[in-house]
């Protein structure tokens, strides 16, 4: 690892939008519609966070349709040392909100696919 590479990783996981965005991703998959309503912030926010995480060899993304599904997918050992260390100091309710939030999206996502006839929602179809 390079001295670059090693500064990338640190300075990815030193920005609370970033940890939080990890630590959603801690319980699986998540396409960038629900961390916008997770997190309460624009896309292009969210997309921004998320390139910084993946550049740094944190996260992979996979397209479907227009929109990317992000999973935590360390390169290696020391990424995943790092990301242990610190997701697992990272505070419960400091990510509570964000939790309800996004249990709430979900479930508001699959209550659209089930009635089609009141499609609200304007987001991936998993």
């Amino acid at each position: 690892m390079t001295m670059e590479e090693l500064l990338g990783c640190l300075k990815a996981v030193a920005e609370e939008t970033r940890l939080k965005i990890l630590k959603l991703l801690e319980e699986g998959e998540l396409c960038v519609c629900d961390m916008v309503a997770a997190l309460d912030m624009v896309q292009p926010k969210i997309s921004f966070h998320l390139a910084v995480l993946k550049d740094a060899g944190f996260v992979q993304d996979r397209k479907q349709g227009k929109w990317s599904h992000y999973r935590i997918e360390p390169k290696d050992l020391f990424r995943r040392f790092l990301l242990v260390t610190v997701l697992e100091r990272f505070p419960a309710e400091a990510i509570a909100t964000e939790r309800q939030r996004l249990s709430e999206f979900l479930e508001a996502k699959t209550r659209c696919r089930l009635e089609p006839a009141d499609r609200k929602l304007v987001c991936c179809d998993r």
